[in-house]
């Protein structure tokens, strides 16, 4: 390897590091808005779970296209314009005042996130594919410090006398920054003869099966984005300011156990990361929304964090795998189907908790 092509491939493994940063922080940055909206909406448990499913079904709508427009365009552009339109939309969720608007807002928000997706994933597996060793963790740990740092910056703006609107374009300017200065510094994905195609296709069954456990490992992250500040403001007593601590601490220990993942992966293996890792994030789970305390609900969004660290990522290093032929079609399929356990799993939560309680929803 020349040392020209080396320095691309580091230049664009810190890119696709700051993009999964910038996507965490979009995210986590609504998680915090959450019992805001509700409170400006006027909604209950139940409608608040049904403007929800516009995020998830958003993201649903665009990611089938996502990996038909990569083979022809790749992944920089869609990276770009997705990311954009998302910094642009994150404002606008602090200031609707009716459901359907509240709606509007979080399809295209939604959307722009699940391109966002599928496209970087897509690059991160290139850049894997270039370097020959395992890094796709370590990507998927930058997401977790973007869901630390976007609900603690949200936190710590509004304690600083920032409206909600006016934190949330702080947070977007440089979510824009981001996207602006490193979209360049993409890689191209490989030529393929059919890549001038746009095709729609079914995955095959090894990648639906990667789609299924996707959907299950997305399901617990989409309940605590979408519940998590609500919980801990209604049913355990955290201020405002702090509602978002319990997605906080989930995100450290995402993090953490990411910045690991790659070795734990080549040491253990992979069945055994995602066995193991799941059992303890339903323990986590059992533990914050069954016990009283305060300390006792954050150490069980801690271990949900350790847990479930690494299930994802090995699931889409695998998909990445599963149909050579056609990475960035497995791709977008395993991600659209972790998408729907994401949208699925908040809605349900939502109709649950109107008719028994949110502890026993999220239970």
């Amino acid at each position: 390897m020349t040392a020209s092509a080396d320095f691309s491939i580091r230049r664009a493994r810190t890119a696709t590091h700051l993009m999964f940063l910038l996507c965490g922080l979009a995210v986590s940055s609504w998680a915090p808005m959450v019992p805001l909206a509700k409170q400006r909406t006027g909604l209950n448990e139940a409608g608040l779970g049904l403007i929800l499913l516009s995020m998830g079904g958003g993201a649903i709508f665009s990611m089938p296209f996502v990996g038909p427009l990569m083979q022809i365009t790749g992944s920089r552009i869609i990276i770009l314009i997705s990311s954009i339109t998302a910094a642009i939309v994150l404002p606008f969720l602090t200031i609707v005042h009716t459901p359907v608007l509240l709606g509007c807002a979080l399809f295209v928000f939604g959307a722009a996130l699940g391109c966002l997706d599928v496209a970087m994933n897509a690059q991160a597996v290139v850049v894997q594919d270039r370097m020959t060793r395992p890094v796709m963790s370590a990507f998927h740990g930058m997401f977790s410090v973007g869901g630390l740092l976007g609900a603690m910056i949200f936190g710590v703006l509004l304690l600083t006398g920032l409206t909600p609107f006016l934190s949330a374009v702080v947070i977007a300017g440089g979510l824009l920054v981001i996207a602006v200065t490193q979209y360049k510094s993409f890689l191209d994905h490989a030529e393929k003869e059919e890549s001038k195609t746009f095709v729609l296709k079914l995955p095959a069954g090894p990648v639906i099966m990667l789609g299924i456990f996707c959907m299950i490992a997305f399901l617990i992250e989409g309940a605590l984005l979408d519940w998590s500040a609500l919980f801990l403001r209604e049913n355990r007593g955290f201020s405002v300011s702090m509602a978002g601590a319990g997605y906080s601490v989930f995100s450290v220990a995402m993090a953490m156990m990411r910045f690991m993942g790659d070795s734990l992966v080549h040491k253990y293996g992979p069945g055994k990361i995602v066995f193991w890792g799941a059992t303890l994030a339903s323990l986590g789970l059992i533990v914050a929304v069954f016990t009283p305390w305060q300390f006792s609900v954050l150490l069980g969004f801690l271990l949900i964090g350790i847990g479930a660290a690494n299930v994802v990522p090995v699931l889409f290093s695998a998909a990445g795998k599963a149909d050579k032929s056609a990475p960035e079609l497995a791709l977008a399929a395993v991600t659209t189907m972790g998408y729907a356990g994401q949208l699925a799993g908040p809605a349900l939560i939502g109709f649950v908790a109107h008719s028994t309680s949110l502890p026993a929803a999220l239970g």
